[in-house]
């Protein structure tokens, strides 16, 4: 992005401090469920930890764990369900990285629990909409927030981005009226959840608009199903389509890219970054 336009204040996230706009960053996805969409759900703590370290190793910036999936036809769980799936890989994860880590759910229970064993931020898919506690906690604990755009159940008001902003303003308000700063705050447009295919697309092409809001942004495209409708591929070999929509997410100003292939994406993050933000060659 150019040098002279504005970027968001930095945001502390556990022993780490994002700058943004000198690079790209890249977030690794832990699933500890057994019914993720793209088939790398792991139940075993021990293989949970060895997969942060292994994603750490290959340059993710930030990991973020989930126990509950939230494809379109997951079968809901309770809390105390997924507090237990949660629960020892989130401390073997904590033990074996020293990289920040985000816990993904949508209920203050869980997350209270997950703050209290080493977790460093929250990553919300409903962006603070769905449980009524969730933003006094994170308010009371001062903790950053992920905020995503769930269209899922919501109308379509007719402009994909018109309704993605006015969802993200409602999930900035709410975490602000709760206390929590909006320099705290990461949004994330919601790609997959609740859009089809050519709206999907659509959100891609203009995701530079969202830069209005003034937050940093978030982008999780990695494997989805528009990539495997486009190119008619399974979610294991959707790579690549990942990394045309990550190039293409970082020229439009994303801050944060949450993806399964770290070595790969690290890659495509690193030149985009060459070619957009400029690139010093080494002495």
């Amino acid at each position: 992005m150019p040098a002279t336009e504005h970027r968001p204040t930095p945001i502390q996230i556990g022993d780490a401090t994002f700058q943004w706009g000198a690079r790209t960053f890249v977030m690794g996805i832990v699933n500890v469920t057994p019914d993720s969409f793209s088939g790398d759900g792991i139940l075993d703590p021990g293989r949970a930890a060895e997969q942060a370290i292994r994603m750490v190793e290959q340059g993710a910036d930030l990991i973020d764990i989930g126990a509950e999936s939230t494809r379109p036809d997951h079968v809901p769980i309770d809390a105390d369900e997924e507090w237990r799936r949660l629960e020892h890989s989130l401390m073997a994860v904590r033990r074996q990285v020293d990289v920040p880590i985000s816990v993904d759910t949508t209920r203050a229970s869980v997350a209270e629990r997950a703050f209290d064993i080493g977790a460093d931020a929250l990553n919300d898919i409903n962006g603070l909409r769905a449980d009524p506690d969730l933003a006094s906690l994170i308010a009371r604990l001062g903790k950053p927030a992920v905020l995503m755009h769930n269209q899922r159940g919501r109308e379509f008001g007719g402009d994909v981005i018109e309704d993605i902003a006015a969802g993200l303003r409602t999930s900035i308000e709410i975490a602000t009226g709760a206390g929590l700063p909006a320099q705290q705050l990461i949004l994330d447009p919601g790609f997959g959840f609740g859009w089809g295919p050519v709206q999907n697309l659509e959100m891609l092409r203009r995701l530079g608009e969202l830069r209005s809001l003034g937050r940093p942004l978030l982008l999780g495209t990695s494997r989805k199903s528009t990539i495997g409708h486009v190119l008619d591929r399974p979610p294991q070999d959707r790579v690549w389509g990942t990394a045309a929509t990550m190039a293409l997410a970082i020229e439009q100003g994303v801050d944060i890219i949450r993806v399964h292939d770290i070595e790969e994406m690290r890659d495509v993050a690193k030149m985009t970054d060459a070619i957009i933000r400029g690139w010093n060659e080494p002495s």
